[in-house]
């Protein structure tokens, strides 16, 4: 069975075809994000086409944006303007006459993790994506949950402090509270700088208060972190697990596992498992 996944970032789209645990060559476009919503289309048309085969199942995409998922409607889509309310599913459906399948990047994130990565067997789990923002995928008995309007784990919206989570849980934060580059103090923490350490440390803590959030919401088993920050992953990881560990309920704490996702090509293997979370 081959599936298409597609995963429209911030400036390119990729897209590859999925066969079993198997994917094809990828097919890359940068995204005219300045362009008319029909210019934009152009570009994902672009790498279907050269996807797109008479064996071809089905066609996922993700997306960074709120999407009805029923019906497939994108609405006011990251970083390009004139995608303010596309019908993505019925137009890509009227085009290839294969059934469309539209969610949020980050549910495709833990998909992919689910079908292809470390989440495999789990049941219940979370993927947290910590890059410049903090997104939030979330599968609950085998299946994924993003709530009928797509909003399921936004934790980064919810308040926290004097703004919200992804304010001081993201990549951002270094520039947000202290005005600096994350890539530097990044190369800083690498080169032992001391103050770069403090900084990755507390925003370790206020992962850590992120993550008890997810853990009163909704206990999962395994939590996956994905996104840039986490290849920073031992500058914050004791931190973070200290202010974890002050949650009300040691057993859950105990019984919690923490992943750095490891998969390649998480989006475009996450958008082609939302055929098979359909079945």
């Amino acid at each position: 069975m081959k599936i298409i996944g597609i995963d429209l970032g911030a400036t390119n789209i990729r897209g590859a075809v999925v066969t079993g645990d198997a994917m094809g060559d990828i097919i890359s476009r940068r995204i005219n994000t300045k362009g008319t919503e029909e210019q934009v289309l152009e570009d994902v048309y672009f790498v279907v086409d050269k996807l797109i085969g008479k064996d071809v199942k089905a066609i996922g995409i993700g997306v960074p944006s709120v999407v009805d998922v029923e019906l497939g409607i994108v609405y006011d889509v990251v970083h390009i303007p004139s995608w303010k309310e596309v019908h993505l599913k019925q137009i890509l459906e009227d085009k290839y006459k294969v059934p469309v399948f539209v969610n949020n990047d980050a549910n495709c994130f833990i998909l992919g993790e689910y079908y292809f990565g470390k989440g495999k067997s789990i049941k219940n789990m979370v993927g947290l994506t910590i890059g410049t923002g903090l997104g939030a995928g979330i599968i609950i008995n085998n299946q994924l949950y993003a709530g009928p309007n797509c909003g399921a784990g936004e934790f980064g919206c919810v308040d926290y402090l004097d703004n919200n989570y992804e304010f001081y849980c993201s990549g951002s934060f270094f520039n947000n509270v202290y005005g600096l580059g994350g890539q530097q103090v990044f190369k800083d923490a690498q080169n032992g700088d001391a103050r770069a350490l403090e900084l990755y440390a507390e925003m370790g803590t206020h992962l850590g208060n992120a993550i008890k959030l997810v853990m009163y919401t909704y206990d999962p088993a395994l939590i996956i972190l994905g996104g840039s920050v986490q290849l920073a992953y031992e500058y914050f990881e004791k931190a973070m697990w200290e202010r974890i560990r002050t949650l009300v309920y040691p057993k859950s704490v105990e019984r919690l596992t923490i992943e750095r996702s490891e998969l390649e090509n998480s989006g475009i293997l996450g958008a082609a498992g939302l055929y098979f979370d359909s079945l």
